[in-house]
């Protein structure tokens, strides 16, 4: 028999010594890459989790680490379905139901909130392009709502911030195709700002950018190349007018002056074609001037007063290499511009007018999944198939009302809009941009 003293020492051995765990039936060692217990299962048959894989022989208690157990035994994304597959068909959801995802639980939230699952619906052709509508009403106050175009459905949209609740002559673009910046512009009570500002439609959230190198107002902007260009405009000071330039890149986060401009000037139309950007305005005396910028070399030179120029009006905008412009107030009639011949010899005419009045007033031309978008005063929106061959959809065949009454007017309510147009100071459109997401 054991003497007492030895049976005493096993004991305590036994205490202190860790519980033995089958190593062939753990899945601690399975390669992290498999998120969930089930996916280990598939690569290591016959197999369990163990039950105190952290084990130490201590006499403390060890407090649990809920992150390591999480990343350990994480749910899937939908049961039963490898993460794969299971954003594979997450990613084919409708934008619209995009906020209900997020409410879900974490991990979808989690995934909706970063970049992958966007450039996924991108890069797959599945991604959505929304009409964002930027206006003024009677009291100067800015609101904005996005309209679906899929659906036909309009959507509300967080707050405009503060500074830009009443601002006036600001910019507006977009890069990146999801992010639209706010910037510059004119404080009623502050005077021209350089603050920018940006919303990014995959999180429906607005942001703060840095700050341009130059106050000033009612400026010409456009986008090439993923950059961010604003010219010309008013500042406060002795010198009013200005000349100065610059970019804004957003992969190095940082503005940068350009070249100035040919002439000080406050642009009222401007456009990018051919990789060049023309900018027409009112110089100090008001007198009109044309100018035109070249990226490429960083230099300005003042633009022919013939052949684009000549019959260039706004809006306007280019689309597949192609110069588009409206060429009446209500925006029934585009005209098109002619590299060869040097003219805007073409048009394109719906031959069905709503009108000349305010509310009717054409104020946006944009690019709306290979058409044009032609925006109103009044919210309504029509696209125009430019492409379509002259044979094979002319006339109303191009041309498609999806939001509002639109073309379906009768000539009695144009009578009683341009009457009401008149009479009252509506809501006016002051920025239209297309959102992917």
């Amino acid at each position: 028999m054991d003497s007492e003293g030895e049976v005493w020492r096993r004991d305590v051995a036994r205490r202190n010594h860790p519980p033995l765990v089958d190593s062939r039936a753990c899945l601690c060692r399975v390669d992290a890459g498999l998120k969930t217990v089930t996916g280990a299962k598939k690569y290591v048959p016959s197999t369990k989790l163990c039950v105190q894989p952290r084990i130490r022989t201590s006499i403390h208690p060890v407090r649990p680490n809920p992150a390591f157990d999480r990343n350990r035994i994480q749910s899937p994304l939908l049961p039963g379905l490898p993460d794969d597959l299971a954003i594979a068909c997450l990613i084919r959801v409708p934008r619209p139901e995009h906020r209900k995802l997020r409410l879900v639980c974490k991990r979808w939230q989690r995934l909706l909130a970063g970049n992958y699952f966007y450039s996924l619906r991108k890069s797959l052709s599945v991604a959505e392009e929304w009409i964002y509508i930027i206006r003024r009403d009677r009291e100067g106050r800015i609101s904005w709502d996005a309209f679906d175009p899929r659906f036909q459905l309009w959507h509300p949209l967080p707050p405009v911030p503060k500074e830009y609740s009443k601002a006036i002559g600001f910019g507006c673009a977009v890069l990146h195709g999801c992010h639209l910046y706010l910037f510059g512009g004119k404080d009623p009570c502050k005077g021209s700002m350089r603050r920018v500002i940006y919303y990014n439609a995959r999180t429906n959230k607005w942001h703060r950018a840095p700050d341009m190198l130059r106050r000033r107002h009612f400026f010409g902007a456009c986008v090439i190349n993923n950059c961010l260009y604003v010219a010309g405009g008013e500042s406060e000071g002795v010198h009013r007018f200005l000349r100065s330039a610059e970019f804004y890149d957003p992969s190095k986060n940082r503005w940068s002056f350009v070249s100035e401009m040919s002439a000080a000037m406050v642009p009222f139309i401007g456009v990018v074609y051919e990789g060049k950007w023309f900018l027409k305005g009112l110089g100090p005396q008001q007198q009109l001037l044309t100018d035109v910028y070249f990226p490429e070399t960083d230099t300005w030179c003042p633009a022919s007063s013939g052949g684009m120029v000549a019959g260039w009006r706004n809006p306007s905008v280019c689309l597949n290499g192609r110069l588009f412009a409206l060429d009446c107030r209500d925006g029934c009639k585009l005209r098109v511009y002619d590299a060869g011949a040097g003219s805007w010899s073409r048009h394109i005419d719906s031959k069905l007018h709503l009108g000349s009045s305010r509310a009717m007033e054409a104020a946006a031309l944009v690019p709306l999944n290979g058409k044009l978008c032609i925006v109103r005063n009044n919210m309504s929106i029509t696209l125009v198939d430019v492409e379509a061959r002259d044979g094979a959809g002319s006339g109303d065949q191009r041309w498609e009302t999806i939001a509002g009454k639109g073309q379906l007017k009768t000539f009695v309510t144009n009578l009683l809009s341009n009457i009401a147009g008149r009479r009252s100071n509506r809501s006016y459109i002051v920025h239209c941009q297309v959102l992917q997401a």
